[in-house]
């Protein structure tokens, strides 16, 4: 994997083997930066990345000026991982080693941008509880935007404040988004 754009674009970043990942793709991390860059000035947002892995999400944010990237990981060797290479980038990261759900039932700090990327095999039960707790607990800003990427075969459209979705190959990303009040005067 690399990092796609940003201060240090092309910089390659490989995972040991042991690690129990399914980093995203180049093409599809790069179709949804396009998305994102047309909406939010990357300096100015804050991030958390859940369901970390090797921070190959959180890396491309950083890369492209965020200072706030929270890293959510239950696995201790994928939280070294992304610190180790963190420090080699001289980025800062927030880490935290954490169950995701038990992670977002006591977070209250808000958020601009909120990705997701569980295992593609979680039951939908699981992945519905992603946007139930998110907005449950009121974790984004007014203007943010919950990111869950699943695969094609996983449907997602039916969840509460499910907005749209894009596809890249087998990766889909579902974006989740409060209804802006605009859209509550219009009804």
């Amino acid at each position: 994997m690399r990092i796609v754009s940003g201060q240090f674009k092309g910089r390659r970043i490989t995972a040991p083997k042991k690690l129990p990942v399914r980093p995203t793709t180049d093409m599809a991390k790069e179709a949804l930066f396009n998305i994102l860059n047309n909406q939010y000035y990357f300096d100015s947002v804050s991030v958390l990345d859940l369901f970390s892995g090797t921070g190959n999400i959180s890396y491309e944010f950083a890369s492209r000026g965020s200072e706030n990237v929270t890293c959510v990981d239950e696995n201790f060797a994928c939280i070294k991982f992304i610190n180790e290479t963190a420090d080699g980038f001289g980025m800062s990261l927030n880490t935290i080693k954490s169950d995701v759900f038990k992670y977002l039932e006591k977070c209250n700090k808000k958020f601009t941008i909120i990705f997701a990327d569980p295992p593609y095999d979680f039951p939908l039960e699981e992945f519905s509880k992603i946007p139930a707790l998110v907005f449950q607990n009121n974790l984004l800003e007014s203007n943010g935007v919950l990111i869950v990427e699943h695969s094609k075969h996983t449907p997602l459209s039916e969840l509460e404040h499910y907005s749209y979705s894009k596809s890249y190959g087998g990766n889909v990303f579902s974006f989740f988004e409060m209804p802006s009040d605009e859209d509550d005067e219009e009804e």
